[in-house]
């Protein structure tokens, strides 16, 4: 695996970006709107994804909010008020596209990305968490879609990405109600993986995030690989496309430096390759 070390882009006005070995740890900071999610942040979060899929040093991202009280709270409502029928169809393409680098661009480079739910996430902030391959919320933590009191639908993805992961009739109550889910609501839903005290949340995602960078990088992309493929086709073609990733993982320096390390009871050195 490469020996790059990691090297902190530009500075950013929404955004703050910490690197630590082959962790990324991506904070939202608009405090003053409880890191409503604007134009600029939108620009930001596309060019600092791009950035993190291509440097070869990262292998996992972590994406929360700073303080304790809101992952994100949301859309811009100024800049809502302002759209209409032609800007608001493109204010929801531009958050289909950059949510959307997760998995277009991130995960397809084999790096999983956990979002940490610090606080409120609602509406497009929700949206963001869910576009998320995982999420951990601290017991404080409220989730949902206050968009119908608003009069609009949840526009960057949510009413798929909702469905898909808790059911049909679970995102329609919620999403139709306006309902708030406290965590331990949210992890009954399935909207979050898991709940931990708010003083335990980082530290608990910082452990995940370097068990997920110690494993076999090329499995850990064919993971992401073989679950995101799947999720597009009949289970039969799903099954055919792990046949072809396992075995182009058996042909791997990483798969014979895996099994050797098992067998001589050592800590394996992946080379991604």
């Amino acid at each position: 695996m490469t020996n790059a070390k990691p090297e902190l882009p530009p500075a950013f006005t929404t955004l703050q970006l910490a690197l630590d070995g082959a962790i990324a740890t991506l904070t939202l900071h608009r405090p003053e709107v409880l890191h409503a999610i604007n134009s600029i942040m939108f620009d930001e979060l596309e060019n600092l994804f791009t950035q993190l899929a291509e440097n070869p040093a990262i292998r996992v991202v972590i994406l929360t909010g700073s303080g304790d009280r809101a992952f994100a709270a949301g859309a811009d409502i100024r800049a809502l008020a302002e759209t209409d029928s032609a800007t608001g169809r493109a204010a929801a393409q531009r958050g289909h596209y950059v949510f959307g680098l997760i998995h277009s661009r991130l995960e397809r480079a084999g790096k999983p990305v956990i979002a940490a739910v610090n606080g409120v996430a609602l509406g497009g902030g929700c949206e963001l968490a869910l576009a998320c391959t995982l999420r951990i919320a601290s017991d404080t933590a409220r989730l949902g879609f206050p968009e119908v009191k608003l009069g609009l639908i949840p526009g960057y993805g949510g009413t798929q990405r909702l469905t898909r992961l808790i059911g049909r009739s679970r995102a329609l109550r919620l999403m139709l109600s306006a309902h708030i889910a406290d965590a331990t609501e949210a992890l009954h839903l399935g909207l979050v993986d898991e709940v931990v005290p708010a003083s335990e949340l980082l530290p608990r995602v910082r452990a995940l995030a370097e068990a997920m960078a110690s494993m076999a990088p090329l499995a850990v992309a064919g993971v992401l690989e073989s679950v995101a493929k799947g999720e597009e086709h009949t289970l039969p073609e799903a099954f055919a496309m792990e046949a072809e990733i396992f075995g182009r993982l058996c042909a791997t320096a990483d798969k014979r430096e895996g099994l050797t390390a098992f067998l001589a009871k050592r800590p394996p050195v992946w080379q991604g390759r």
